[in-house]
C-alpha cells in the first residue's frame, strides 16, 4: 500500500486527472458512516416525504453510508459536473403555448456522461496504484451523493436540500468513487444559506415543509418523473407548462450569479428541440415519436405515457385553446391515466 507522502502526491494528479476528463469539481472525504446523515435519512423516510420511491427505503441500511455498503471503503472521491445553463430558466414562464423541461435534461443523459468519466478516472487510478480496489457510482446506487459532496468540501446541501458550490451554484451533476486507499479527507464545506429563503418561496407547490426539508410528494419533480399514477389535482395548476422537472428552487438561488457558463460540460449543451418546445407537437407523439425524441435523453426513461400526461397537465393549464382538439382526441387514449389527464385537459381549454 503506497505511504502518506505517496498518497498526498496522487491525489494531486488524481484532482488534475478528473478535472482534464471534465470534472468541474472534486473532493475527498472520509469512508465511515455518519450517524447525523443516518438519522436524517430516516427521519425523512418515517415522515413519508419519499412518496412512492420504495427503493429510499429498501435499502435505507445501505444508504446511511459508505461502509454500510463497502465495509473496506477508506475513502470517498466526491466530483461534480457542471450543466450551468446559458439562459434564465424560469424565461419560459411567460410563453404558455411552451413546455418547460428542467435543465438537466435538454442535454445528453447525465447518466451516461458522468459514469464514462468516472470509469476511466478509475482507470486512471488502479493503472497508479494497481492494488487499490474502487467502485463508482452515478445516481442509480444507494448512495448518498449529495451530503457526501458536503463532506468532500463540494459545496453544502442548501435549504431546497440540493448542493449549492460557491464556484458552480446549483448546477451540478454528482458522482462519487469508494476506494480503498486513504486519501486525505478535505474539510466539510460550510453551510452559506444564511438568511435566504428565495428557494423556498419559489416553490409552486409548497414541498419545504421546513428549510433543508423536501417532501417529494409534493415535488414538480417528484410528480412528473417518479409519480406513476394520475397527478394530484391539488398540484395540477401549480405546475404550470412544466413537464419535466421543475428548476424554480434552483434558478432563484443568489449562489448561482457565480456559475458560469464556461464550465458546463460540451455533453450537456441544450439540444435546440428541447429548450422551448411546443406542446402541441408533444402531444402528437405516439410510442415511436416519443423514443425518436428522446433517444439518449434522461426524459426517455419515463416512457411516453408519463410523458404524454404531464403535457396534458400542461396544455390544460396554458390557456390555449388551439390545444384543445389535441387534449380531446387523447380522452380515449389506452393508457387510463392519459384518458383521464386529457379529459381534465380538455375540460380546462373548453
Amino acid at each position: 500500500m503506497v505511504n502518506s507522502a505517496a498518497t498526498a502526491d496522487l491525489k494531486l494528479r488524481l484532482i488534475e486527472e478528473a478535472q482534464r476528463l471534465g470534472f468541474a469539481q472534486i473532493g475527498f472525504a472520509p469512508a465511515a458512516d455518519d450517524p447525523d446523515r443516518s438519522r436524517r435519512l430516516h427521519d425523512w423516510i418515517e415522515a413519508g416525504h419519499h412518496g412512492s420511491m420504495g427503493w429510499m427505503e429498501d435499502r435505507a441500511d445501505v444508504r446511511q453510508g459508505p461502509q454500510s455498503m463497502w465495509p473496506e471503503a477508506k475513502s470517498v472521491i466526491a466530483l461534480g459536473m457542471a450543466y450551468t445553463p446559458s439562459v434564465d430558466p424560469m424565461a419560459l414562464e411567460k410563453h404558455p403555448d411552451r413546455a418547460r423541461i428542467s435543465v438537466y435534461a435538454q442535454g445528453r443523459d447525465y447518466h451516461d456522461t458522468v459514469k464514462k468519466a468516472l470509469k476511466a478516472l478509475a482507470r486512471w487510478l488502479v493503472a497508479e496504484v494497481p492494488e487499490a480496489q474502487l467502485k463508482v457510482f452515478v445516481d442509480t446506487a444507494p448512495v448518498m451523493e449529495k451530503p457526501l459532496g458536503e463532506a468532500a468540501g463540494l459545496g453544502w446541501q442548501g435549504k431546497h436540500t440540493n448542493l449549492v458550490s460557491r464556484e458552480n451554484g446549483s448546477w451540478l451533476f454528482l458522482g462519487a468513487i469508494y476506494c480503498t486507499l486513504p486519501f486525505e479527507p478535505d474539510d466539510p464545506h460550510d453551510d452559506r444559506c444564511g438568511s435566504c429563503t428565495a428557494c423556498q418561496a419559489a416553490c409552486p407547490t409548497d414541498a419545504f415543509p421546513q428549510p433543508y426539508v423536501l417532501d417529494a410528494r409534493r415535488c414538480i419533480s417528484y410528480l412528473t418523473i417518479e409519480h406513476a399514477g394520475p397527478i394530484p389535482e391539488e398540484f395540477r395548476e401549480a405546475m404550470g407548462t412544466r413537464i419535466y422537472g421543475c428548476d424554480d428552487c434552483l434558478a432563484v438561488c443568489p449562489w448561482n450569479k457565480f456559475a458560469d457558463a464556461a464550465a458546463r460540460h460540451k455533453a450537456f449543451l441544450p439540444r435546440a428541440e428541447l429548450i422551448a418546445p411546443r406542446l402541441a407537437d408533444l402531444l402528437a407523439l405516439d410510442d415511436a415519436g416519443f423514443r425518436a425524441l428522446f433517444s439518449g435523453s434522461p426524459i426517455k426513461r419515463i416512457g411516453r405515457d408519463r410523458f404524454v400526461r404531464n403535457c396534458l397537465i400542461a396544455a390544460g393549464n396554458s390557456g390555449d385553446a388551439t390545444l384543445a382538439d389535441a387534449a380531446a382526441g387523447l380522452r380515449s387514449d389506452p393508457d387510463p391515466v392519459v384518458a383521464e389527464a386529457a379529459e381534465w385537459a380538455a375540460m380546462r381549454l373548453a
